[in-house]
């Protein structure tokens, strides 16, 4: 049986802290790596703050860069509280342990309901909205017998197969990974799933502010929560261009299992899972294929954040290095064209420091002219 409570390791943001950095993840070009590679680099986010004009002046911009306002900053921590939600930042103790793993984590998450959830080894179950009734019931087995032997279930609030997994794990502990703000569910029709969820053993969290409506692009990052956030992801009934199978992707990217349901050849809605099992997913008949495979590493989890830390206390001064001259940004950016590359060749080719590096493609990154891409890649956003 996995551990029911895990350690909490971690260091509490303090209030000022919390502020600063919703600030920053809030602000214009500042995506979960850029956020990652600003507080290495400046130790503190309001030092990162304070430099953004000037590294976005750096990188070629010509706009001023929209900094989130420290009102909007506390407005919006006032609207968690009146939900009964809250932050939570990378380092500290409740943020789920898997998903601080991954490259690109959220810095922050939103999160409303019982945050002991977190402490349960979580394992996705997604699938089909329009579920068979077979699809369904095979759902709510798995996640019930997964809720007996001591893990958590977490989905995505969708329709059909979602749903059954959620409810199927409503006593034994779920999350609801959100593609839209915490108080936008979608489908709306699941708004009750979702106060059963938070009034109970579960949680919702999401990366989106307050008042955000979920957009199509927005799935794909709900998605990469729930793959990030789980040791293993089953895949029940999904169509060949399901979003479940970027869920699956995403969960083989970051080194989890894939399970999957063999379904009948015939069934559009299996065409995915069977597709699956032929890229070598495992082949998943009862949740004894799950919890065998699951045992090994279950407990296993290094909880040792991996990113985005502040030290302790505030308004800490980091010592910097110099920026680069123009030659050396210059020589960065010629280096840099539309085809991704990893920044390790990056420094290799131009000869120069990481440090220098990483800090001209946060100034290309914060003037919008660096694109990331999976893997840590890197490329140079071509003017229109």
């Amino acid at each position: 049986m996995p551990e029911r409570s895990a350690r909490r390791n971690g260091i509490a943001l303090t209030e000022r802290q919390r502020i600063a950095w919703l600030r920053l993840i809030r602000s214009d070009n500042v995506g979960p790596a850029t956020f990652r590679d600003l507080i290495n680099h400046f130790g503190n986010a309001e030092a990162a703050l304070a430099a953004l004009p000037e590294l976005s002046r750096r990188g070629g911009s010509t706009r001023s860069v929209r900094i989130a306002s420290e009102a909007d900053a506390v407005r919006e921590l006032e609207t968690a509280r009146r939900l009964g939600a809250t932050f939570i930042g990378i380092g500290e103790p409740d943020y789920p342990p898997a998903l601080r793993q991954i490259d690109g984590a959220p810095p922050l998450l939103a999160a409303r309901g019982d945050l002991s959830a977190t402490r349960l080894a979580q394992v996705g179950i997604v699938g089909s909205r329009n579920a068979s009734i077979a699809g369904v019931k095979f759902a709510s087995l798995i996640a019930r017998e997964l809720g007996r032997a001591g893990y958590g279930v977490i989905s995505g609030l969708a329709r059909g197969i979602d749903t059954a997994a959620h409810r199927a794990s409503l006593d034994t502990g779920t999350i609801a990974a959100m593609a839209g703000g915490l108080d936008r569910p979608y489908p709306p029709e699941n708004t009750g799933l979702l106060e059963d969820i938070c009034s109970g053993r579960g949680l919702a969290i999401s990366e989106m502010p307050f008042g955000w409506e979920a957009r199509a692009r927005d799935f794909p990052r709900r998605n990469r929560l729930i793959a990030g956030a789980a040791l293993g992801v089953v895949v029940i009934e999904a169509a060949s261009r399901s979003g479940s199978l970027i869920t699956a992707r995403l969960a083989g990217e970051f080194g989890r299992l894939v399970f999957a349901v063999p379904g009948s050849p015939l069934d559009p809605r299996c065409h995915g899972t069977n597709g699956l099992l032929k890229d070598g997913a495992i082949v998943t008949t009862g949740p004894e294929d799950i919890l065998q495979a699951l045992a090994p590493i279950a407990g296993v989890e290094n909880l040792a954040p991996r990113q985005a830390e502040e030290p302790e206390g505030d308004g800490e001064e980091k010592a910097l290095q110099p920026p680069p001259t123009e030659n050396e940004r210059t020589r960065i950016i010629d280096a840099l064209g539309p085809t991704p590359v990893e920044i390790d060749d990056i420094i290799r080719h131009t000869g120069l420091s990481a440090s220098a590096v990483y800090l001209v493609l946060l100034e290309l990154d914060i003037a919008g002219r660096l694109h990331r891409h999976a893997g840590g890649l890197v490329s140079l956003a071509m003017a229109d």
